[in-house]
């Protein structure tokens, strides 16, 4: 599990990519109450705020599958546990209600990366 000086540290550790653009400050602060409420879930739950956030979105629907990438073994176990995790009819609305209220702000990727994927 992870504390929360953990997930700053992680999060933070975001703006060292080697492609993409760091994670602007004024979005992280912008996004920090859903990045505090996964963390939150996290820790009740001891899981990963990955797999909360890969557990939610299985939550959604049976036909709804996230489809994360990595090229680690380690973070493939790990987004793994999302299946085992299981929301309370209250926890899902929880979630859901926080982040209907936050609009996620940053991009991930330079304009001229995102022009060059073709979407």
């Amino acid at each position: 599990m992870l504390a929360n000086q953990s997930i700053k540290a992680h999060w933070e550790s975001l703006s060292g990519w080697k492609i993409g653009p760091p994670v602007q400050t004024a979005a992280r602060k912008a996004n920090q109450t859903l990045i505090d409420l996964i963390a939150q879930f996290a820790e009740r739950k001891n899981a990963t705020p990955a797999q909360i956030a890969l557990a939610w979105v299985l939550a959604q629907k049976p036909w709804i599958v996230p489809i994360p990438g990595t090229t680690k073994l380690h973070r493939l176990t790990e987004n793994n546990g999302a299946a085992n995790i299981e929301f309370t009819a209250a926890e899902l609305q929880e979630l859901t209600a926080a982040s209907e209220q936050v609009k996620v702000r940053g991009t991930r990727y330079t304009e001229a990366m995102e022009q060059s994927t073709g979407l």
